[in-house]
């Protein structure tokens, strides 16, 4: 019998379009998770490229990594910028 090969998923190699990318960050606000918004956030961020996502939002690559972890901790100010270096937005909505 044949073994099964697998490899561990990766989010980010199936974030390949502007809708994908929207649908994925919606889903993890839903959760209403932090953490698992942040690291949504770093996959959609690798998805586009971790250097022209540091690179638009002014700030490091290496701490944006660490950052959008799933176990990082960024601060408000730093979302946003790389919220808005996607060219995205967030808002609010009634529920």
């Amino acid at each position: 019998m044949a073994k099964t090969k697998t490899r561990k998923w990766d989010a980010a190699e199936h974030l390949t379009s502007k809708d994908d990318i929207v649908a994925y960050l919606e889903a993890a606000l839903e959760e209403g998770d932090p953490a698992l918004f942040t690291a949504a956030l770093g996959d959609v961020a690798r998805a586009t490229g971790m250097s022209d996502v540091a690179r638009a939002s002014g700030l490091g690559r290496e701490s944006l990594y660490k950052a959008l972890a799933p176990d990082g901790n960024p601060e408000f100010a730093t979302v946003l910028k790389v919220v808005h270096s996607l060219g995205l937005t967030l808002h609010a909505a009634a529920k």
